[in-house]
């Protein structure tokens, strides 16, 4: 999976549901399991454990790059399989006096990094990801590197949080300092840029924009300081949504498709969103049309 560049997190979840189908059909080796093995362990999480499609789709897609990659045996094993079919929601969406008002419950020191994700339409795990050298102030643009579709795109970044960033990266810059006089100013590098150039990890414009609290130890037991987590952002959206009286589901994903929704009632071009989105299918950015103040665009009979 590192090999074919995959994410941290889509690593853990295939290691999870592998362990969870072996364990599940009596510790037996994947090899010597046929295709209504693979069925019955995916109907067994459909109905006895009642997890959504999507659950049971990721855990379809683990066993597929297992059987396909590893073993050599996805043809026969999953012809004829299909996904679980996922039921179309529309998205949460704030409006902007919601917006504001959940500004005003962030905890002062989350509050950056919440306004960013509204103001330039990143997912969390981009924005979590971001770096320094990422940041072109001259451009008023962020450089989105390798996200989720594998493609690097360029996202808006707001005039007013120009210079709230600009001390953002000087606090960085101090912590950073304060970690290389101890021995421990290195920061994960993507793939294997450590080997091509190897003071990049301790070159202030690798360090992460927003960085965690606290020093940490990678895979390689190189203590460093990785990201902030993205439930420490989550948690402080979802307790500013309830302290602001928003009767939604509130999340770090409301705010990219508030973003989307908002400049589209703005009449800002689908296309145009679908490039800051980084959406490879227009299909996908078309769901904000349905979640507009006025639907589609259409004025109700009531008013005419």
């Amino acid at each position: 999976m590192k090999q074919k560049r995959y994410a941290a997190a889509t690593q853990k979840s295939y290691v999870y549901w592998t362990k969870r189908y072996v364990r599940f059909h009596g510790m037996a080796h994947p090899k010597d399991l046929k295709a209504e093995d693979v069925t019955s362990f995916l109907n067994h999480l459909a109905v006895q454990e009642k997890v959504a499609a999507s659950t049971q789709n990721q855990a379809l897609c683990a066993l597929v790059f297992l059987y396909r990659h590893v073993l050599g045996r996805a043809p026969e094993l999953f012809e004829g399989l299909e996904r679980a079919k996922r039921p179309k929601k529309l998205p949460v969406v704030l409006s902007q006096e919601q917006v504001r008002a959940l500004f005003e419950h962030v905890p002062a020191q989350k509050l950056l990094a919440v306004k960013l994700m509204y103001g330039s339409g990143m997912r969390v795990s981009e924005l979590l990801k971001l770096r320094i050298k990422d940041i072109d102030f001259d451009q008023r643009a962020i450089m989105l590197r390798d996200p989720k579709n594998g493609r690097d795109r360029v996202a808006i970044l707001p005039d007013s949080l120009r210079e709230p960033l600009k001390i953002q990266i000087e606090a960085v810059a101090r912590i950073h300092r304060q970690d290389v006089r101890r021995g421990k100013g290195t920061v994960q590098l993507p793939d294997a840029l450590e080997l091509k150039y190897p003071k990049a990890a301790t070159s202030l414009k690798w360090q992460f924009v927003f960085p965690a609290s606290r020093l940490s130890q990678d895979e390689k037991g190189s203590v460093g300081r990785r990201h902030m987590h993205s439930s420490v952002l989550q948690r402080a959206i979802s307790k500013a949504s309830r302290k602001a009286g928003i009767q939604k589901k509130v999340g770090c994903h409301t705010l990219r498709h508030s973003f989307a929704t908002h400049l589209l009632e703005r009449g800002v071009d689908i296309r145009t969103i679908q490039t800051l989105l980084g959406h490879k299918r227009l299909q996908t950015t078309m769901i904000y049309t349905h979640v507009t103040r006025r639907p589609l665009g259409v004025l109700s009979p009531l008013e005419l």
